[in-house]
């Protein structure tokens, strides 16, 4: 089972920026796909982004124009970076392996305004 941790999330305001990191336990060649989620009170776990083994990167609606997602491969980590956040980010958000249904622990973003 591969590891997940993520880290990065905090409190902030609205229209600052975090970076949210995810370092895998195994080598990310074993895997083509990674993603983050997020998960806000009281609502349904939702896609944010993708990112496969080539670099190319997928983006859900909610924030495709605010967030990048990258991966550095030699450290096993992919990021998050969101800009002009909101209040409606809010949520927890988590690292995913589509391919060992593998999920991290969450980290904890809160937008105030």
């Amino acid at each position: 089972q591969v590891q997940l941790v993520e880290s990065g999330g905090g409190s902030v305001q609205a229209g600052e920026s975090l970076r949210l990191s995810c370092v895998a336990s195994e080598s990310m060649y074993k895997f083509n796909t990674m993603a983050w989620y997020r998960q806000a009170p009281g609502k349904q776990r939702e896609p944010v982004a993708f990112i496969g083994s080539g670099g190319g990167a997928n983006y859900a609606d909610a924030m495709k124009d605010r967030i990048t997602i990258s991966k550095d491969s030699a450290k096993n980590t992919v990021y998050l970076d969101m800009v002009s956040l909101k209040p409606e980010d809010t949520a927890v958000y988590y690292c995913h392996i589509p391919l060992f249904d593998s999920w991290g622990q969450g980290t904890q973003v809160t937008v105030s305004s």
